[in-house]
């Protein structure tokens, strides 16, 4: 008799069995929690996406994004990876912004840090990660340039710090990116913004990075490295 469900085709594992099986339960609910609420909500959703801003942030577990938030479903698109980093290399953050500037038009961009950042504690810490090593170069040489400054902090207070400059740092590549800078040139309405979360209390801090055009850049930097 043919096989009818891929399920059927692959051998299981009871640890993975239970894992599925919570993760479908949870959707299950909290799909039809929205749906009793809303019967058209996710019909609607499904027509198109036309979200707020464009977050780019941390694959820490711990920082949700749309719940810190309070928005829904469509309201946010979102990019994470280690340490909220945005490279001039990675082809993967760089295709998130072109699509949310250039398709989904966002009138925003944020980019969120958070405190406690494991990132930043490797790289404080000088741990070996292997391919992490290269990834996280970036924030080696934002802890590097910090120094005499980490001198004047305790442990905690510099931790912090190095996240901040971390936000500060990427909202510098943000504004540099070819996609923000020819959005700008051509008269399209794009902010960015430098935000961190505070895992500890689950409150975001305005970081006072905020620009909306290419000669607002070089100032703000100015004044946030003073």
């Amino acid at each position: 008799m043919p096989h009818n469900r891929l399920e059927d085709l692959l051998p299981g594992d009871s640890m993975q069995d239970r894992l599925i099986e919570k993760l479908i339960a949870g959707n299950r609910s909290w799909a039809n929690e929205i749906k009793a609420r809303d019967p058209e909500y996710f019909t609607r959703l499904s027509r198109e996406q036309r979200p707020m801003c464009l977050w780019i942030g941390c694959s820490d577990s711990r920082v949700p994004v749309s719940q810190a938030l309070g928005l829904a479903p469509g309201d946010v698109f979102v990019h994470r990876n280690v340490g909220n980093i945005v490279s001039h290399t990675d082809l993967n953050c760089l295709t998130a912004i072109q699509f949310a500037v250039e398709f989904l038009r966002v009138e925003d961009i944020v980019i969120c840090g958070h405190y406690g950042c494991g990132a930043v504690t490797a790289v404080i810490e000088d741990q070996r990660l292997g391919l992490g090593d290269y990834w996280l170069h970036g924030i080696r040489a934002i802890y590097d340039g910090l120094q005499e400054k980490l001198k004047t902090l305790g442990d905690d207070q510099g931790h912090e710090y190095v996240c901040e400059m971390n936000v500060l740092a990427q909202f510098y590549n943000i504004c540099r990116t070819p996609i923000v800078r020819d959005a700008w040139d051509r008269g399209q309405r794009v902010s960015v913004h430098g935000l961190i979360y505070s895992i500890s209390d689950g409150l975001l801090r305005d970081l006072g990075l905020h620009v909306s055009a290419a000669d607002q850049v070089a100032a703000i930097m100015q004044r946030s490295q003073a």
